[in-house]
């Protein structure tokens, strides 16, 4: 059976395709139109599956959606008539929440859009999944047979926070909290009043290990635990029950917190206290309710999803605060998985078929052929050499070593917000200044955000304070203190790296360089940072090519072609048409 999952009209647009449970092809529509987090309809993804003859319309059996039309508009109609008049505001063009209410009418908009892109009269059954249950299904492909489930975002068709229990292929929802009972809206609202935009959490997540506990205890009254595992938002100090993202904020909390921070303005110790507030009582909140989760059911392991388990500081704090033994994140915990988790849960709970799969790897995007990495390099006017697979590697490693920055690009990309090692700059962790020249002058970023390391896997724990293996990057435990000054580039603040593990049977390529530069070194770690530059992630060589030249990378590796060749007229060229693009963008939206 082969089903087609997809998302449109909302944030992270993309498709899945699964074939008999397993993935075959997921793709992010913003990697092809290069627009963060994109709400378009995934055009440009279809075209490339179908180009790739990955997807034959006449072969799908199923299309579906991690949105139910008919719950959003339900949730949603009582949202608004519970608290009239204010509650129409939810409805004003600009609000966000109209582009969730825009779903309600989406199948028939979707199915017109659906029947030109795959060019047939007739289109398979459509079927829209509950967002939760979406998010959930992604316990299908953990490496469990049985595991409790916790999701937490923004928000879903109906719920904020839910709580599962998966055995084999059935998933059991046990309670949820309602829509806007939300630690996901809070992480959001808050981070736009620290002056940050759209999708910044993480950034506010770096700079809470900034901050001084000034405002912790006043902020615990903004989210109480409950003695049931729960929690209740104290919506004294927010109206975006009401307002959404037109007035997020009460007075009360204006009166408590202090006035937003204009973007252009400095961060100031306030700033980062109230960045490092909101981070401790989320991260206890989520604590609470997987004590919760696991006081009923007793399982030894938790699958974490949602939007919220990107916090990879919480989702540490749980492995080490619970009885869980195991706790697993996917690599597309946020709604970048929704396709991909809205196909599972029609072929598993509404089909009941077995599973045979289990996620080891996030690397289902597009591939660039030889040939195209080739007319990339020349195009450019980059001298490059072909080598074999040692020789690569080795040469790699002493680049490394050296404290060369690598532009790393190999194979299909992944799935999911973060790189893991196919669309990667990698660099020497040993060396502090690394971190500094990375954000001043590649990623163009703030200097108080870290670098992630990457350790094989059998060293994880000599450099960790970890029990597990985590391949997808969703962790972020304590260096061990006798390796803080081994791999200084990768320490954060407070002594926290967000780590990820990987074993050679998962990405045999990416394993070779890092035990390559082990020889080299003594040292199995390397910083590993997503190949962009205030963009989405590089998805095809000529972006890489133009990355590499808008930017001071020393080396460029696309497959086994190795260059250090530099262009002046072609660097001039790249900067302007990176320059044109994001002004064409800016310009359309």
């Amino acid at each position: 059976m082969r089903i087609l999952g997809i998302a449109s009209e909302t944030h992270d647009s993309g498709i899945a395709l699964v074939e008999d449970g397993k993935p075959i092809l997921v793709i992010e529509e913003e990697r092809l139109c290069r627009v963060k987090h994109t709400q378009t309809f995934p055009q440009a993804s279809l075209a490339a599956a179908i180009d790739g003859g990955w997807l034959k319309p006449d072969e799908i059996d199923a299309i579906v959606t991690p949105w139910n039309a008919a719950v959003l508009r339900q949730t949603f109609l009582k949202a608004i008539l519970s608290k009239m008049p204010s509650s129409l505001n939810l409805l004003r063009p600009g609000a966000n929440t109209a582009q969730r209410l825009s779903i309600v009418a989406l199948n028939q908009w979707l199915k017109y859009k659906l029947s030109r892109a795959l060019d047939v009269q007739k289109l398979p059954p459509l079927y829209g999944i509950n967002h939760h249950h979406a998010h959930a299904a992604i316990f299908f492909i953990s490496p469990f047979e049985e595991a409790d489930v916790l999701i937490m975002d923004g928000y879903g068709d109906d719920a904020a926070t839910s709580t599962y229990v998966g055995k084999g292929n059935r998933l059991e929802r046990l309670w949820r909290s309602e829509v806007f009972n939300s630690l996901g809206m809070i992480y959001t609202f808050v981070t736009g009043h620290l002056g940050f935009r759209d999708f910044e959490e993480g950034t506010v997540m770096a700079l809470a290990a900034h901050g001084d506990d000034r405002y912790v205890s006043r902020f615990r009254d903004t989210i109480r635990l409950t003695e049931d595992g729960r929690y209740e938002v104290d919506m004294s100090y927010f109206m975006f029950d009401r307002y959404a993202f037109l007035k997020p904020f009460s007075p009360k909390f204006f009166e408590t917190f202090g006035p937003a921070r204009h973007p252009d303005e400095p961060i100031g110790d306030h700033h980062k206290a109230l960045a490092r507030a909101l981070q401790v009582r989320i991260e206890e909140v989520v604590l609470h309710v997987a004590r919760g989760l696991h006081a009923r059911n007793r399982s030894r392991h938790l699958v974490i999803s949602g939007g919220v388990a990107l916090n990879c500081v919480a989702n540490a704090r749980v492995l080490e605060g619970t009885d869980y033994e195991h706790v697993w994140v996917p690599p597309c915990a946020s709604d970048t998985g929704g396709p991909l988790g809205a196909a599972l849960w029609y072929y598993h709970q509404r089909r009941e078929q077995p599973r045979k799969f289990a996620l080891t790897h996030a690397f289902y995007g597009l591939e660039e052929r030889e040939d195209t990495i080739r007319a990339a390099l020349d195009e450019a006017g980059l001298v490059a050499e072909r080598l074999d697979d040692q020789a690569l590697f080795t040469r790699v490693a002493r680049d490394l070593a050296d404290g060369n920055i690598v532009g790393w690009f190999q194979g299909r990309f992944e799935m999911g917000p973060r790189a893991l090692g196919n669309r990667s700059i990698l660099a020497d962790p040993r060396r502090l200044a690394t971190k500094d020249r990375i954000n001043a002058r590649i990623k163009y970023r703030e200097s108080f955000r870290p670098f992630a390391p990457v350790v094989l896997a059998e060293h994880a724990r000599e450099y960790f304070e970890i029990d597990q293996t985590d391949p997808f990057m969703t962790m972020a435990p304590r260096v061990r203190p006798e390796k803080l000054d081994v791999i200084p580039a990768v320490v954060h603040v407070d002594g926290t790296a967000r780590l990820q593990t990987v074993e050679r049977s998962a990405n045999p390529r990416y394993y070779a360089v890092i035990e390559a530069f082990m020889r080299e070194t003594g040292v199995p770690v390397l910083i590993n940072t997503s190949f962009n530059r205030q963009e989405p992630i590089v998805a095809t060589a000529r972006e890489a090519v133009s990355c590499y030249l808008r930017t001071e990378m020393d080396v460029l590796v696309l497959g086994n072609f190795y260059t250090r060749s530099r262009n002046a007229q072609s660097e001039t060229r790249a900067r302007k048409d990176f320059a044109v693009r994001e002004e064409n963008l800016v310009g359309g939206e």
